[in-house]
C-alpha cells in the first residue's frame, strides 16, 4: 500500500474509533442525563402515555388523568379543586413538567420507579398497560377547605401540622391557580402559563413554603424560649428590669416603644407576651446575645431548608450586630420566617418542648395497592424543656383569654395558645404591616394541631391603625383547628 494510501486508512481508523467512542459515550455515560434531558419530547410523551397515579386526600384522590385525542400525549392531568390543592400538588404538564408533589414523586405517579418492576413485570406480562402508583398525603381535606376559604382574595398562606407526628394537616396559599389551564401543550395552555408567569402577584409562588417574612411578635416566643432555656427567666411571672421606652444598644438613643403604654415597663413574660411588649424581648434578645439566639432560632428550624418531601426555603435568624440583634428579637430587622416554621415554633411548644420533623406524604402506594414506602416520624429535636414549655405554654394561652381573641366554635375544654404579630415591612415601614397569628389547640390527648397563618393586606385596604393579627389572621387560624379538632374527635 502506497503513503497517500495508508494515510487516508489510517484516517478512516482514526473516525471509526472516535466514532465508536462516541457511541458508547452517549448510550453508557450520558444515557441518563438525556433521557431526562428538558428538551428529551420523548419523555413527556412516555410519561402521558399511561394514566398518572393519583394524590389522595382523606382517602380519596383530588386528581385524575383523561383520555385525549392526541396521537402522542394519549392522557391528561386532571385537578379536583385545582386552585385549592396547586399549593399541595403542584403541576404535571405536557408542555411545562411538573412541581411540588407532582414533581417529587414523579416516577411513581408514572409508574417508572424501580420499586414498581414487579407490578409492571406482571403487567407486561398480562398484557395491561403500565400504571402509575399513589401517593397518599396526611392533608386534611376540612382544614385545608377552612385555610383557603378563610384567606379568601387577599393574599397570605396558612401552614398547620400535627405537632405530635408532624403530619401537615393544610398548606393553602393564594391568590392560586387551576393547574389545569396548562396541563397540556398548545396555544391555549402557553397563554395560560405565560400570564400566570407574568402575573405580579405570583399566584404559583407557594407562600406557606416558599417566601418567607418578618414574623413580627410571633418570633417573641423563640425570644422567650431563648430567655428561659438561657437562664435569664427563671419564672414567667418575674419581673424584668427593662425600661419603657427601650433604647437599643450601641446607639445614640435611638427608642424602641410599645403599642400599649404603661403596662410594659420591667413587664413579666407572662405580661410582655399578653402586650407584645417591644421593650422586654429586645432586651431579653440583646441579653441572650446574637449567637444565643441563633441557637435557639436553629432549634425551632431557622437556618437551614426542610424536605416535607418538597422543599421549603430556610428561614433566617442571622448574624447580626447588638441594635439589629435586638429588634431581630421581635421579629423584625433581618429575621425572615417561613408560615410552616412558625406553626412549627408553635408546635414545639404545644408539643411539651419536643419538635417533630414536619412531612406531607403517610404513603407511597403501589397500583395493586402494596405500600412500598411508608414514613416514620420522627423528631427534629427539642427546643425547649418540658418545664419550659408549659411555661410558654401559659403565657400563649393568656395571649389567647387574656386578649379575649374569639376562638370561634373551639370548646372551652379545649385549651388554646397564640401569639399575635404585626410585622413592619417596606422602606421606613412605608408598607401596610403583615398580619401574624401562630396557634395550637390541646385536648388530652396532646396537641393534635399547630397553626400559623400570614395575611398581606394591600395598600389602602384597611386603615393602618386597624391592622392586626387578631383581627385578620387570628379567625382562620381557629376555624383550622375547628375543622382538624371536628375529625379528631369525630
Amino acid at each position: 500500500m502506497n503513503k497517500p494510501m495508508r494515510r487516508v486508512a489510517v484516517f478512516c481508523g482514526v473516525l471509526m474509533l472516535a466514532l465508536l467512542v462516541r457511541v458508547n459515550w452517549i448510550q453508557f455515560v450520558q444515557a441518563d442525563e438525556l433521557q431526562s434531558h428538558d428538551d428529551n419530547r420523548r419523555v413527556s410523551i412516555e410519561r402521558y402515555s399511561n394514566p398518572r397515579g393519583d394524590i389522595i386526600v382523606d382517602g380519596e384522590p383530588i386528581t385524575g388523568s383523561e383520555e385525549t385525542d392526541d396521537p402522542d400525549y394519549r392522557y391528561q392531568r386532571t385537578w379536583t379543586d385545582g386552585e385549592m390543592w396547586a399549593p399541595v400538588t403542584g403541576y404535571a404538564s405536557q408542555a411545562f413538567g411538573t412541581s411540588l408533589l407532582e414533581g417529587v414523586n414523579d416516577s411513581i405517579l408514572t409508574g417508572d420507579d424501580d420499586r414498581l418492576f414487579f407490578n409492571n413485570t406482571i403487567d407486561m406480562i398480562t398484557g395491561r398497560d403500565q400504571r402509575g402508583g399513589d401517593v397518599v398525603t396526611t392533608l386534611n381535606g376540612d382544614a385545608q377547605r377552612a385555610a383557603f376559604e378563610g384567606l379568601g382574595d387577599r393574599k397570605g398562606a396558612v401552614a398547620a401540622f400535627d405537632p405530635r407526628t408532624g403530619a401537615i394537616l393544610a398548606l393553602a396559599s393564594t391568590p392560586s391557580y387551576d393547574p389545569s389551564t396548562f396541563a397540556g401543550y398548545g396555544a391555549d395552555d402557553d397563554e395560560a402559563w405565560n400570564a400566570l408567569e407574568d402575573d405580579e402577584d405570583k399566584p404559583m409562588l407557594n407562600r406557606a413554603l416558599r417566601e418567607t417574612y418578618p414574623p413580627g411578635s410571633t418570633f417573641k416566643v423563640v425570644t422567650a424560649a431563648a430567655a428561659l432555656e438561657n437562664g435569664l427567666v427563671d419564672d414567667i411571672d418575674e419581673a424584668t428590669e427593662y425600661e419603657d421606652p427601650y433604647i437599643l444598644p450601641d446607639t445614640d438613643n435611638v427608642e424602641l416603644g410599645n403599642q400599649v403604654p404603661g403596662v410594659c415597663g420591667d413587664a413579666n413574660v407572662r405580661d410582655a407576651m399578653r402586650y407584645s411588649c417591644n421593650s422586654v424581648f429586645a432586651g431579653l434578645s440583646n441579653d441572650v446575645g446574637n449567637e444565643g439566639m441563633i441557637e435557639m432560632a436553629e432549634r425551632f428550624g431557622f437556618n437551614e431548608e426542610h424536605f416535607v418531601p418538597v422543599r421549603v426555603d430556610a428561614s433566617v435568624y442571622p448574624e447580626d450586630n447588638r441594635p439589629q440583634n435586638a429588634q431581630a428579637g421581635i421579629g423584625q430587622a433581618s429575621n425572615r420566617a417561613t408560615p410552616l416554621q412558625m406553626a412549627m415554633v408553635a408546635g414545639a411548644v404545644a408539643n411539651n418542648g419536643t419538635l417533630m420533623e414536619p412531612y406531607m406524604v403517610d404513603q407511597l402506594v403501589a397500583p395493586n395497592l402494596n405500600v412500598i414506602e411508608q414514613h416514620d416520624p420522627e423528631e427534629l429535636g427539642e427546643p425547649v424543656s418540658a418545664d419550659n414549655a408549659r411555661q410558654l405554654q401559659e403565657a400563649m394561652e393568656e395571649v389567647v383569654e387574656g386578649n379575649n381573641i374569639d376562638r370561634g366554635s373551639i370548646g372551652e375544654d379545649v385549651r388554646i395558645g397564640g401569639k399575635t404579630g404585626t410585622a413592619q415591612r417596606g422602606e421606613d415601614n412605608s408598607e401596610p404591616p403583615y398580619a401574624w397569628f401562630i396557634s395550637y389547640a390541646i385536648t388530652d390527648e396532646g396537641s393534635p394541631v399547630a397553626v400559623a397563618v400570614v395575611i398581606e393586606i394591600g395598600d389602602g385596604e384597611v386603615e393602618r391603625d386597624l391592622i392586626s393579627g387578631s383581627r385578620f389572621a387570628a379567625p382562620i387560624a381557629m376555624d383550622v383547628m375547628a375543622a382538624v379538632l371536628d375529625d379528631d374527635q369525630g
